[in-house]
């Protein structure tokens, strides 16, 4: 029985792993490389084996880092059924078609500058709409807490991982032979006390365990003091300087907690009246599929929930769908919140936002999620003076608020709390999903603070289980 690392070792992004028995072969996330010229290499050299070979796919949530390279595989070849809960298959309908457009017209714009430039060589996107499409027709909805059998020899389960909606750990039983093992992939861990979704599942026993470690080198920023410095932000921006807030968010999952958050607020009388954008066509749909499933959200957004459809003073929420009404958004040069994709600022209609807004020291830049290295968001939180968007220089003028305690994913203390409701030690653990540093950080606090030893995984690296 053999484990393989595809991605998301030693850094956090292109979460993949393909087990093999001998009689199966499957794969756990499909995830894509995200950050930078190297991560376009990776993903279009992703594949290290057969795609007609995998049987099966097992999905832990709809992120792009961990779903996105699914329609690459159908493409490749692959034939087999992909087992996902049923919030994160409505998810994947939105989001892997807007992934492909995306690198459809962002190969566009490549490929007119190349031309531009005398290159007679055409990209091709890693994806098409269509092949998107296609894939969608391979997912199979399971329900959380509800035992399937992908293969004969295979038993799993999905439970609450609490990261963002339908997001879940996955409890694995593989039998080979007379042998059975037990592995356990935490995927993203969501933080406790974290809005719209639930907290995280406790797992009692595993043999083999994959535990995620995206902020494993350190502790958030607890609730109460980041919704004041986003208080803070929001008002001096909007009130005192007469600028605009823009947001990176991702379109799943962040943007609908900022979403519940911000209506928290004005209800609370923290925030004044305003404007709040979602320049997003996909964020829209994801927030329309998250009031789908009411029964998976916490009591708090349920409860804010509740009093939106009771009270005809409220924020003003607008969603905003075609180009022409993104376009306007840059004409608007006070009095807005413009939330906007990628959340890591690299595609996406963000860029354009930036690109009008960061150059006035009036607005504001906040960040609410993690950055992957060589992102365009990593470099502006690094503190940066000078951008490039689109060909142009931009000087850094305006306020950038970090606010990490808007996580999604669990801090240190969090991954801990979490292990430590295991009932002994599994047999062999491995950290990934994590910047080689936070990976190593949290593997020294598992030995010091429960004498458990784990090791950190080369990319492409095979362990025998």
């Amino acid at each position: 029985m053999q484990l393989t690392f595809l991605g998301a070792a030693g850094e956090v992004t292109g979460s993949s792993y393909l087990i093999e028995t001998g009689t199966v072969r499957f794969l756990v996330d499909c995830g894509m490389f995200q950050g930078g010229r190297e991560a376009d290499r990776k993903n279009r050299t992703a594949f290290k084996f057969d795609p007609r070979a995998i049987d099966f796919v097992l999905l832990t949530h709809a992120h792009i880092d961990h779903s996105g390279l699914l329609p690459r595989l159908s493409t490749w070849g692959f034939r087999g059924p992909v087992y996902c809960t049923d919030a994160t298959a409505d998810l994947l309908h939105v989001m892997l078609k807007d992934s492909a457009y995306i690198q459809e017209k962002e190969v566009e714009w490549r490929n007119q500058s190349r031309r531009r430039g005398r290159s007679t060589q055409e990209l091709a996107p890693l994806y098409t709409v269509a092949q998107a499409e296609a894939l969608l027709k391979q997912l199979v909805r399971v329900n959380y807490d509800t035992e399937i059998n992908p293969h004969p020899t295979v038993r799993c389960c999905f439970r609450d991982a609490g990261h963002i909606l339908g997001s879940a750990i996955i409890e694995l039983w593989i039998k080979q032979r007379s042998v059975s093992k037990k592995i356990v992939f935490s995927g993203d861990l969501g933080q406790p006390g974290h809005p719209v979704v639930r907290d995280p599942t406790f797992i009692r026993q595993a043999d083999v365990l994959l535990i995620e470690s995206t902020y494993g080198n350190r502790l958030h920023r607890n609730m109460a003091d980041t919704l004041d410095e986003l208080v803070l932000a929001i008002n001096d921006t909007l009130i005192r300087k007469g600028g605009n807030v823009i947001i990176p968010a991702f379109t799943v999952g962040r943007t609908q907690d900022l979403l519940f958050l911000l209506i928290d607020l004005y209800r609370k009388g923290k925030l004044g009246e305003m404007d709040i954008y979602v320049d997003s066509p996909m964020a829209q749909a994801a927030t329309e599929i998250t009031l789908k499933h009411i029964a998976l959200l916490d009591q708090e957004s349920a409860d804010a929930l509740k009093w939106m459809n009771d009270h005809s003073k409220k924020p003003r929420i607008h969603f905003v769908q075609d180009i022409q009404e993104s376009m306007q958004l840059n004409e608007m040069k006070k009095g807005n919140i413009i939330i906007s994709a990628s959340g890591m600022c690299d595609a996406g209609r963000i860029k354009h936002h930036l690109k009008y807004n960061l150059g006035r020291p009036e607005c504001s830049i906040v960040i609410t999620g993690f950055q992957a290295e060589r992102t365009l968001g990593r470099r502006l939180v690094d503190g940066v003076k000078q951008v490039k968007i689109f060909g142009q220089d931009i000087r850094v003028r305006a306020a950038i608020y970090t606010i990490g305690g808007l996580s999604a994913h669990a801090d240190q203390a969090g991954l801990l709390n979490w292990l430590r409701h295991f009932e002994k030690k599994p047999e062999k653990i491995f950290v990934v999903h994590g910047e080689y540093s936070n990976s190593a950080a949290l593997t020294a606090v598992m030995l010091t603070d429960l004498k458990w030893a784990a090791s950190i995984p080369d990319y492409l690296s095979t362990v025998e289980l």
